[in-house]
């Protein structure tokens, strides 16, 4: 774990976080070793890692599978939520703020949890997807229950170009009273995407004001792609 952690404090949060509550979203290069995203992806079928195996083509999400994991979480996993939480906790904040809600986030990702436990949302939300020639994601937003932090990363475990091609993540924005921006994003593997939830702010001409977005995934075009998703907030089932 001291290795991961190393890479997270090495990284230059000031630059992330501005970036993050500026745009929305935020790459963030080489987070996780090929290692370790080939640990993840090998693990895919382990029969005591997750509590729930979701169909995207059953629940109209799109086509492709998840996989929800199970309490407790990998050291690995455990370590990034901790410590990812604990640098983006003040933007969430800032958001709020700006945005005249009152609620207020805690420092520590320990103290997240205890707020979603409770609320009733003891589930872990960390999740791993798989994607094959012809998958994709529908966008969405990622909230599990009235307690949820509005903020989540994702991970890219694939070589972009190489184990895939196609399945480029994107980000669309809705402004009101204008039509929908799309960021199309392509990280590769080990890289972290850290992104709303729900919304962001926007500074207009009569003080801050919301823009809603939603993310997916756009169809593979050959290959195999997965990726790990990290929710800061516990869901309900």
């Amino acid at each position: 774990m001291e290795n991961i952690e190393m890479r997270l404090a090495a990284k230059d949060w000031q630059a992330i976080t501005t970036e993050l509550h500026d745009k929305g979203f935020v790459i963030v290069r080489d987070v996780m070793h090929r290692q370790e995203c080939d640990a993840l992806i090998a693990a895919y079928g382990a029969s005591d890692t997750y509590r729930k195996t979701i169909s995207m083509q059953r629940y109209r999400f799109g086509r492709g599978e998840y996989k929800y994991f199970r309490y407790p979480l990998p050291g690995l996993i455990t370590a990034l939520r901790e410590k990812v939480y604990a640098e983006i906790a003040p933007v969430a904040n800032q958001w709020m703020q700006e945005l005249r809600i009152d609620n207020r986030f805690p420092a520590t990702h320990q103290e997240m949890k205890k707020r979603c436990w409770e609320y009733g949302q003891r589930e872990p939300t960390v999740l791993i997807l798989k994607y094959g020639e012809g998958d994709f994601n529908t966008l969405h937003r990622d909230l599990y229950g009235e307690v949820y932090f509005p903020l989540q990363a994702v991970f890219m475990l694939n070589q972009v170009g190489k184990d895939y091609t196609g399945g480029e993540f994107v980000i669309t924005e809705q402004i009101p009273r204008a039509q929908s921006k799309a960021n199309v994003l392509t990280p590769d593997r080990g890289d972290m995407v850290i992104f709303t939830t729900n919304f962001r702010p926007e500074n207009g001409t009569r003080g801050h004001y919301r823009v809603q977005m939603r993310h997916g995934v756009s169809p593979l075009h050959g290959g195999n792609r997965h990726s790990l998703g990290i929710l800061f907030h516990d869901g309900l089932s």
